[in-house]
């Protein structure tokens, strides 16, 4: 499972458990959902720092592939990735 996939779904998890503990409280229902996603923000922050931090990396390594694969494609383009040849020499002047 991608650390993206394992992030957001602790996030979510995080969510709905507050959700449910604030259910029990009476008071508005949209008050509990804006108090459910703060509290869920502020928890994922200290709780998920690995798989964030995890996440982040898989994203800066994915950046990177990309950067050096768009880098060989324009190389490729512009003739760069062959092997340079030798210029052709016509006959020798000091002869």
């Amino acid at each position: 499972m991608s650390a993206a996939v394992k992030y957001t779904l602790g996030r979510i998890g995080l969510f709905v458990a507050v959700l449910a503990a604030l259910w029990l409280v009476d008071m508005n229902v949209f008050l509990k959902l804006m108090l459910a996603l703060a509290f869920s923000a502020a928890l994922s922050f200290f709780l998920l720092r690995g798989w964030r931090d995890e996440m982040a990396g898989e994203m800066a390594e994915a950046a990177e592939r990309r950067k050096s694969e768009k880098e060989r494609l324009r190389s490729a383009l512009a003739g760069e990735d062959q092997p340079p040849t030798a210029p052709s020499e016509g006959p020798d002047p000091k002869r």
